[in-house]
């Protein structure tokens, strides 16, 4: 049973940081690409980052890059989003979600390239 589970949400003012985690168990990691996205209310999910298996690569989307980094541990199958100089348009529910097996790396920033998807943690940006 594979699990992915989020953490490090919460409430910052606009210009503070969180940290986020996933958590993952029940599958092999070390082959499998790891994207967070997010939604915000009224909005669809939308892609934030993806990294590959040995975290040597990374995307982001343009709103994010320079303000967001993905990064992974595989020897804790964890992968993290350190979020710096928030706004409050980034306030949503963050998923994390896994694309197991690789074979070739590319951006993976689509909803149907995931396999799995954890429960979402929400991040609120007060102005």
């Amino acid at each position: 049973q594979v699990q992915l589970v989020e953490a490090g949400g919460g409430l910052v003012q606009a210009g503070g940081s969180l940290r986020l985690s996933c958590a993952a168990s029940g599958g092999t990691f070390s082959t499998a690409a790891l994207g967070w996205f997010r939604q915000a209310p009224g909005k669809e999910r939308e892609f934030v980052a993806s990294i590959s298996a040995s975290g040597t690569n990374t995307y982001y989307t343009a709103s994010v890059k320079g303000q967001f980094t993905v990064s992974r541990d595989n020897a804790k199958n964890t992968v993290y989003l350190q979020m710096n100089s928030l706004k409050p348009e980034d306030t949503a529910v963050y998923y994390c979600a896994v694309k197991f097996r690789i074979n070739y790396w590319r951006t993976y920033n689509l909803l149907s390239d995931y396999d799995y998807w954890g429960q979402g943690t929400q991040v609120t940006v007060s102005s």
